[in-house]
């Protein structure tokens, strides 16, 4: 069984669904105020993932379905609160009357700084739930950066603030543990690692991470910036499954109930990155049919396109199963790098089993 520090993870990460007014909206029912909040509008084609954090600041946005770089908004997200986030008019964030979906996480405010690693950041790092925030200037040579953490992450995500440029990620469980690079704007299978590459091949530290020189992860003057996530048992997993092609795919353990999930497929190239969430559901017979708890409506983290549906996985009380045979996260061994969060731990802390959800 799995044991947790943390007996709630919606206070830690929370997924929250509104509506769009066309004019400034406060969105509350978050449960916390977060640091990181990634904003979709699910109802309509050609809009942009919309990323906004405490470091950066509000009002600067960042796309995971494009290469551009940093920008100012002043009508998107335009305030964290203790509860929430206020939005303003523009139509990603909040069109009036469009379905919009929100994935928040708590990280530790604007930050501080941070002097472990060869390149010095500014850290704003939760360690109870694994979760950290990192802004630096690239050196453009192989070099280490704190990440504030405590434990080495399994996953990371870099964005070039400065210029257009790709998302690499950095999947230390992919390719049977062995890692690889993948990008979360593309639909490309798994890359080497290596000093010319977004990371080169030496794994994270409790402490630090490390860059190669390549311009998307350390581009000379560039102002970057790093989601870090590390495993907190009971509350997250980071990890890898094989697929069997069948609609009775593999059961997938991660020791809670997930809240959340993004997986991508690692050894072969054209399938999306997609998003799911015990939240957003499309409760129509046709996508249901017999499987009470199937997640039916995905988010692909590489493209603008509104939500789409089918049967995909089934959240149970310690994992997920696949339900879908379709190469995009089921083709017969196939190996599906996935993060995922907890709606509630299967056991507690101290050994005590968890209160049902």
């Amino acid at each position: 069984m799995a044991y947790t520090t943390i007996n709630n993870g919606s206070l830690f990460m929370n997924t929250k669904l509104y509506t769009g007014t066309g004019s400034s909206n406060a969105i509350t029912g978050v449960g916390f105020q977060p640091d990181w909040t990634w904003i979709k509008n699910r109802s309509q084609a050609n809009s942009n993932h919309r990323i906004t954090d405490a470091v950066r600041g509000v009002t600067k946005e960042i796309y995971s379905d494009l290469t551009a770089a940093e920008a100012t908004n002043t009508n998107g997200l335009t305030a964290f609160g203790s509860d929430g986030f206020t939005v303003g008019s523009n139509g990603d964030y909040n069109n009036n009357g469009s379905a919009i979906a929100s994935w928040n996480w708590k990280a530790n405010g604007s930050g501080s700084a941070n002097t472990d690693g060869d390149i010095n950041s500014t850290v704003s790092a939760n360690t109870t739930s694994g979760f950290s925030i990192v802004k630096y200037t690239g050196n453009a040579t192989v070099s280490t950066i704190g990440h504030g953490l405590g434990v080495a992450p399994k996953m990371i995500i870099t964005k070039n603030l400065s210029r257009s440029d790709a998302w690499p990620v950095d999947c230390r469980a992919a390719n049977d543990g062995a890692g690889g690079i993948m990008y979360l704007n593309e639909t490309g299978s798994l890359g080497a690692y290596g000093n010319t590459s977004p990371y080169p091949s030496t794994a994270p530290t409790n402490s630090v991470y490390s860059v190669g020189t390549a311009g998307n992860t350390n581009y000379n003057g560039s102002d970057l910036i790093s989601y870090c996530f590390a495993e907190v048992p009971g509350f997250s997993k980071i990890s890898q499954y094989t697929g069997n092609g069948s609609t009775d795919g593999p059961f997938v353990y991660t020791g809670f109930k997930p809240s959340f999930v993004m997986l991508k497929l690692g050894n072969a190239a054209g399938e999306n990155w997609t998003i799911f969430d015990t939240k957003r559901n499309n409760y129509s017979l046709a996508y249901t049919q017999d499987n009470f708890n199937v997640v039916n409506s995905k988010l692909y983290p590489n493209s603008s396109g509104a939500e789409e549906y089918e049967n995909f996985i089934d959240i149970l009380s310690n994992g997920f199963k696949i339900r879908t045979a379709s190469a995009g996260g089921n083709g017969n061994t196939y190996k599906y790098t996935y993060m995922a969060f907890a709606e509630a731990p299967l056991v507690g802390t101290n050994n005590i089993p968890a209160n049902a959800r």
